[in-house]
Parts: C-alpha cells; sequence; structure tokens
C-alpha cells in the first residue's frame, strides 16, 4: 500500500496470478508477511523437488548394478530376500536382473561416469544461471529449469520401457538434466535473499535449507518404494513431481517486493521522509526504493569480493564429501555386511534417509550458532574439523548394528551438510550483499552461482572417484572423504583468525561506552 510514486516504472512490475487470486480471495492487499511466508513455501518445495529427482540415480544405481547377496533387511527392518518367488515376477525385468550396460565388470564405473557428466554440466550451468538469474525474471527462469528437469528426469526413466541400452543415451539424458537442475539453487537464493533482512538469517535459512534434506528423503523413500513395479518409475513420478512445482512457481512466486508492491510499513514511513533509503537489519535484504536501473555485478567482480574465494573453494571440498554420500550412500549400505547380513535395495535406500534427517539438524544447528556468534567461518571451519572423526567412526564401526550404522550416520549428515547448508545459504547470501557492493541488488544469484557452481566441481569429482576407488577399496574412499573435510577446514583459517580478532577486539571494547551491535564485515 505504498504510494504510487515508489513503484518500480518498468514493466516488470506484475504479480503473479496465484498471488492475484489469492487477494481476489481475501478482498484485500496482501501483507508483506504473507509475501514472505508465501516465499519460503513455495522455494523450500521447489529446492525440495530439485533434490529428490537428483536423489534417484543413487537409489536405482543398485538396481541397475545389482548385488550379489541374496539376504537382506526391507524398512521398517524386516528380513526379506532379494530374490522374489518366481510366480510373483510379473514383469520382464525385476529387481535383481540389473540393466545393461551398468550390470557388467564396468558397472560400477559408469554409473560413477554418469554422476561426474551431471554434475559437471551442472557446475559448469551454475555460472551461467547466476549470471542469466541477476538479468531476467526469475519467476520464468525457475520455472523453465523445473519443467526441464522434469522432463529429462522422466526421460532417463522412459529408457525403462523402451528397452534403451545404449549407455550414450543416458549419459545425454544425464547432462541435459543436468542443465536444467543449474537453474535452481541460485534462483531460490535470490529471492528470499530479497525478501528476508540480515538478522537471524543463518537460523532462518538453517531452517529453510532443510528442503535439500527433505528433497533427498522424498527422493529416496518414493524411489525405493517404486523400484519393484521397475526401476522407470523411480525416475517418471518425481520427475512430474517437480514440472508440477514449476507451474506452482509460476503461478504463486513473488520474486521481489518491488514486483508485487509490497513494502513493510516502516519502510513506507521512511519513504515520506526522505528519498534515500537507510540500509538496517529490519529492513529487506533488498531494500524496497533501491534503483532498478543499478548495474549487474560482472563475474569477476564477483569473485573479488572479501570472502568469496575461500568460501567457494571450502564449497568445493565440503560438497565433495556431501555428494559423495548423496549418490554412492544406498550403494555401499547395500553392499557392506550389517551384522553379518546384506540390506535389499530398496532397505538401503530408506536407510540411508538418516542420513540427510542428521543433515537437517546440522543446518539449523550451524545456522543458529552461526547467528550466535556472529563467525560463519569459525561455525564451517568447526563443523569440517568435527566431520573427519564422525566419518572414520562410521566406516569403521557402522558394520556392528544396525542401531550403531544408523547413529553414526547420523552424525555424520550433522557435521557434513552443516557447514554444507551455511556456505550455500546464509554466506552467500552475506556476501552478495557485502558492503563493497555499496547496496547493489545485482549480485546475489551471481555470487551464489559462484559459490555454489564451485562446490559442484567438487560434487562431481567426489562420486566419481568414488566409482573408480570403491572397486579396489571403501576403505579409500573414506580416507579421501577425510581428507576433503581437512582441507575444506583449513582453507577458512583465514577467515577464522580474522574471525577471533574480530571478537577479541569486540570483547575488549566492551569494557567502554561505545559497543557495536553488529560485527564489521571482514574484508579479507
Amino acid at each position: 500500500m505504498g504510494s504510487q510514486h515508489e513503484l518500480p516504472a518498468d514493466r516488470s512490475y506484475s504479480k503473479p496470478l496465484g498471488i492475484r487470486f489469492l487477494e481476489y480471495i481475501k478482498k484485500a492487499k496482501l501483507s508483506y508477511e504473507s509475501h514472505q511466508a508465501i516465499v519460503l513455501i513455495v522455494t523450500f518445495f521447489a529446492y525440495a523437488s530439485y533434490h529428490a529427482t537428483r536423489k534417484t540415480t543413487s537409489i536405482v544405481k543398485s538396481a541397475l548394478d545389482p548385488q550379489s547377496s541374496d539376504v537382506g533387511l526391507k524398512f521398517p527392518w524386516r528380513i526379506t530376500y532379494l530374490s522374489a518367488p518366481a510366480e510373483s515376477k510379473g514383469l520382464s525385468w525385476v529387481l535383481g536382473d540389473g540393466w545393461a550396460p551398468f550390470n557388467g565388470s564396468d558397472g560400477t564405473a559408469l554409473l560413477g561416469q554418469l554422476d561426474v557428466a551431471f554434475l559437471s554440466v551442472y557446475a559448469l550451468g551454475m555460472y551461467f544461471s547466476g549470471h542469466m538469474g541477476d538479468r531476467m525474471n526469475l519467476r520464468i527462469f525457475l520455472t523453465v529449469g523445473m519443467v526441464g528437469t522434469g522432463l529429462f528426469t522422466s526421460l532417463f526413466g522412459a529408457g525403462y520401457w523402451a528397452k534403451i541400452h545404449s549407455f550414450y543415451y543416458y549419459l545425454i539424458v544425464q547432462m541435459i538434466a543436468g542443465l536444467f537442475q543449474s537453474t535452481g539453487w541460485p534462483s531460490v537464493v535470490a529471492v528470499v535473499g530479497k525478501w528476508f533482512g540480515k538478522k537471524k538469517r543463518g537460523l532462518i535459512m538453517g531452517i529453510w535449507n532443510a528442503h535439500t534434506s527433505v528433497g533427498n528423503i522424498t527422493g529416496s523413500l518414493i524411489a525405493s518404494a517404486l523400484l519393484s513395479y521397475g526401476w522407470g518409475w523411480s525416475f517418471v513420478v518425481p520427475g512430474l513431481l517437480i514440472a508440477f512445482m514449476g507451474l506452482v512457481v509460476f503461478f504463486f512466486l513473488p520474486v521481489s517486493p518491488e514486483s508485487v508492491g509490497a513494502y513493510r510499513e516502516e519502510d513506507e514511513v521512511d519513504s515520506l521522509r526522505k528519498n534515500e533509503e537507510e540500509e538496517g537489519a529490519t529492513e529487506p535484504l533488498l531494500g524496497s526504493n533501491t534503483e532498478l536501473k543499478e548495474k549487474a555485478v560482472g563475474f569477476i567482480d564477483a569473485w573479488k569480493i572479501p570472502g568469496v574465494a575461500p568460501f567457494a573453494f571450502c564449497l568445493f571440498f565440503s560438497k565433495l564429501v556431501a555428494y559423495t554420500f548423496l549418490y554412492w550412500l544406498p550403494y555401499y549400505i547395500s553392499h557392506t555386511a550389517i551384522e553379518g547380513k546384506y540390506l535389499s535395495n530398496e532397505a538401503a535406500g530408506n536407510l540411508s534417509t538418516f542420513f540427510d534427517i542428521g543433515g537437517v539438524l546440522g543446518g539449523i544447528l550451524a545456522g543458529h550458532i552461526s547467528d550466535r556468534l556472529d563467525a560463519r567461518a569459525i561455525t564451517a571451519a568447526t563443523f569440517m574439523y568435527c566431520a573427519i572423526p564422525a566419518l572414520y567412526f562410521y566406516r569403521s564401526y557402522g558394520h556392528v548394528s544396525l542401531v550403531m550404522n544408523v547413529a553414526l550416520m547420523f552424525i555424520c549428515g550433522m557435521f557434513v551438510n552443516g557447514p554444507y547448508a551455511l556456505i550455500t545459504t546464509a554466506v552467500s547470501a552475506d556476501l552478495g550483499t557485502h558492503s563493497s557492493l555499496k547496496g547493489s541488488s545485482k549480485a546475489l544469484a551471481t555470487v551464489t552461482a559462484i559459490i555454489d557452481g564451485t562446490g559442484s566441481v567438487g560434487a562431481a569429482i567426489g562420486p566419481l572417484l568414488t566409482g573408480y576407488i570403491s572397486a579396489q577399496s571403501w576403505s579409500a574412499v573414506f580416507t579421501m572423504l577425510m581428507g576433503a573435510a581437512l582441507v575444506a577446514g583449513l582453507l577458512l583459517t583465514r577467515l577464522v583468525v580474522a574471525e577471533v580478532a574480530a571478537r577479541i577486539s569486540e570483547s575488549r571494547s566492551q569494557g567502554g561506552s561505545q559497543t557495536g551491535s553488529e560485527a564489521p564485515e571482514l574484508d579479507v
């Protein structure tokens, strides 16, 4: 309900049809807080659907390249046999048969190549997506990405009914799917960043970032449940789900306060007194009165923002660990004897969700702790260092019992996904609105894409190396993961030292009359 002179003059001012419909039903304009709630809910489920489609490959992997063991455990923890009686097999393909060309002696390596092809294109596409996202209507951009992801995820599954056994078909489909997947993260972070201020950003985004784990869990459960009907369904159903969510985004997502004419009451009062806004913790991250003609930040300039490079390279190693678990954990579980027994593909997929449940807690804890300490780097580095013993104990003692496996997997998820969630959300938003940008609102998607794009290169390398190393030794895989976690923590050393120095300086100054309400941004 701001005055007309406050509204953007360009043609991009248009409300999504869903927002107009809600206002028609309510017979009143939606409040700023209502728009914020819609943004959180829509982006949460939108990106959860991205991860649900991404997770299916790891679940189906064990079906395409089956294990030789014949005894397993089925959720919720019932002992079953992997091979069903002959009379119950109504399909030409059943679990345990495998699928050419992945059921050969080089099947594990081929599956690893699919992962690296997907993630390499995803990482490369991320840089372009961030650049485009800062220059396009994010609602349209996100919709196209989600519908495209749904289409090519479904096409991968269509190979089941079409009886396609060409490796290159699956390779090309995965690469194109990776390109469409790259539209998601820069877009949702940019949208959320435009609606929420800096105060408690770590906690808010830590809770919001649970969409990653919720998507992984949903994808795991859907894919596992549908495997017995044919592995193609494990791709088609999540593909249809993300396409549907793409339509929800198109009809309901308000990409910024300016796009729907939504302003806080305090912003409207301030705008009547002054034409220039003053940055503050209670204002939106990208102020409602900022000029729309401001220049987008260039790719090279975004790299020069203090803190972007170290966090980007830290995420490289952090995502290497996280995505190795994302793509290989169900396979690892199904190929590891727990209490002397091997789990079925379905049971392994269900069991792997405890890693993501731990990730939800880790993301929330990392966000809350970093808010309380006002120290993103210290929090992220500490979590990465704690992940090292967690990984060691999971590899060494996860086979002892099912309870031990679940507990250690949960702890691994908490320490591995905590810093990953923190860096890709709150840290990206912090750096995308760094003081060196002088209030520019055109850097959020670019900075987010740089950080997550660099991380995604590591996400591509981890699963690829695992495909080859696991054929020799899973202990070597875990050694690689522990080394990556160590390097991730060490890369933040300079920022950690700066944050510790800032805390010491702040504590000394508290004895004086002047105390800062917020620590200054690190200029590293």
